[in-house]
């Protein structure tokens, strides 16, 4: 009911003020409802983190640091999320004797601003890549996405592989699922294609996490649940279509956070090669 009043309300307003809608319609969609943290309340698992606040372009970032030897693995939580939910599996990381770095995404966490967007999450990576020059990223839902993207972008030859973890592929899907859930008019659409097209400097039909994996010759590792309701299963299949260099693992019962201790085994197996079999 309340999506569908607000969607009522930026039809209106369409026809009154059309960048007032777009705008609403926009920042309904980038803006997280939940994910945030405060700095007097961390989760104990941050805690035990050194952590570091960097500066770009008027905003704020965060990182969290357990520090290891000179293998170095960034961690790139999702939409609605925070640092804390890699809680899981970082005993697995750890086990490696790695140093592992994650980070707060925009407007989530420690992060500052109330805009997510996959670029200005790619532009964080790569200040954090510049700095640290981590072997291996390892993203969940849009996080993994991002990691996608921002290899196929920036092109870092520090990056060795990369995990996702339960990824969208088609922007273009997440976009429908938004309008139809809003039931927003065609005038409204058209005008939020054309500012993703300004935002993003690429088609959304190109914006596309199979299209960004097809550029990729580094080793790659995808994950996706046959029962995750959140990001389909399809969407998975898409990006291991194209990456000519992933290994695919199908699971079963694990949903959308993919936590599970035979899972982290198998990615730790991925990342340092201790038993490649997949």
């Amino acid at each position: 009911m309340f999506a569908k009043s607000v969607g009522l309300y930026i039809n209106i307003l369409s026809y009154v003020s059309p960048n007032k809608a777009v705008q609403l319609a926009y920042g309904f969609f980038s803006e997280p409802r939940k994910g945030k943290l405060s700095k007097d309340n961390l989760p104990k698992t941050l805690q035990k983190a050194e952590t570091e606040t960097f500066q770009h372009n008027n905003e704020s970032f965060q990182t969290y640091t357990w520090k290891g030897n000179d293998t170095i693995i960034l961690l790139v939580h999702g939409w609605e999320s925070n640092s804390s939910r890699w809680k899981k599996m970082l005993p697995y990381l750890k086990d490696s004797g790695s140093t592992i770095i994650a980070i707060d995404g925009p407007a989530h966490g420690l992060s500052s601003g109330k805009e997510f967007s996959i670029p200005k999450y790619a532009e964080y990576i790569d200040i954090i890549v510049e700095k640290y020059k981590p072997n291996y990223l390892i993203g969940h839902s849009m996080g993994g996405k991002t990691c996608l993207y921002y290899q196929y972008k920036y092109q870092n030859s520090s990056i060795e592989k990369i995990v996702i973890l339960g990824s969208p592929s088609d922007f273009k899907i997440l976009l429908h699922n938004y309008i139809s859930l809003l039931s927003l008019n065609s005038k409204v659409y058209k005008a939020l294609l054309s500012h993703y097209l300004t935002l993003f400097k690429i088609e959304i039909e190109l914006f596309s996490g199979k299209l960004f994996a097809s550029k990729l010759d580094i080793k790659g590792l995808i994950v996706h649940d046959i029962n995750d309701t959140v990001v389909l299963f399809e969407e998975g299949k898409k990006i291991a279509n194209t990456w000519k260099n992933a290994s695919f693992i199908e699971t079963s019962g694990l949903g959308h956070s993919l936590h599970d201790d035979e899972l982290y085994k198998k990615v730790s197996e991925f990342l340092f090669d201790t038993k490649a079999e997949f």
